[in-house]
């Protein structure tokens, strides 16, 4: 019992803190905030019978957040080679946003302390953004059977990914509406905008 006990009271502190770090900032939050955050008595130390130190709870959250896109990644992988490019796009589309949803704390947090903050965070930028380009261009070339250079992989992924990416942008990291399109549309639109640089630059290479 006791060992539940110090698990949830751990996870509350976390949750406590990732809000107030994407909100305030790393460096703008204090431990007597999170701890009254988290129900625990401000400025009494209770948070270091659970972590050493502010880092190591930044840490402990990141991680959480960063093994949660993992499992969503190999939830990803059940879809892949369906053997229908729009499917497959229409999947990838739907992955992205769900993973931009899921991530819109640790997305802001990362926005506003990546450059300056722990290493952690500089880690988790490579994994959230970077490793996400990087399956996506991998993924055109496996999906073209080399009718598409690297190069264009990496141009259509870059042009694709910024696409999703700013349908999330005001609303998850500046709290601004984008408008009146719905997630429907935008995929829609995105996985024709896809299929058409995909064929048009498989052309391109035959020519």
């Amino acid at each position: 019992m006791g060992d539940l006990s110090t698990g949830a009271t751990r996870d509350r502190i976390i949750d406590a803190a990732m809000e107030l770090f994407s909100e305030h900032g790393y460096r703008g939050t204090s431990i007597t905030r999170i701890e009254q955050a988290a129900g625990l008595s401000p400025g009494a130390g209770g948070i270091y019978h659970h972590f050493r130190s502010k880092e190591a709870l930044l840490t402990a959250g990141v991680e959480r957040q960063l093994s949660r896109l993992t499992a969503l990644r190999d939830i990803r992988r059940l879809f892949a080679d369906l053997g229908d490019l729009h499917t497959e796009l229409t999947i990838v589309a739907r992955y992205v946003l769900t993973e931009l949803d899921q991530e819109a704390q640790l997305l802001r947090l990362l926005a506003s302390e990546a450059r300056h903050g722990p290493r952690i965070l500089t880690d988790a930028v490579a994994q959230v953004v970077d490793l996400t380009h990087r399956e996506f261009a991998e993924w055109i070339i496996d999906r073209s059977g080399s009718g598409v250079s690297t190069q264009q992989a990496d141009a259509i992924a870059t042009i694709g990914l910024g696409a999703l990416i700013s349908a999330r942008l005001l609303p998850n990291l500046l709290g601004t509406a984008h408008g009146k399109v719905d997630d429907h549309s935008i995929v829609e639109t995105w996985v024709s905008a896809l299929e058409h640089l995909l064929t048009t630059a498989k052309t391109n290479v035959s020519a």
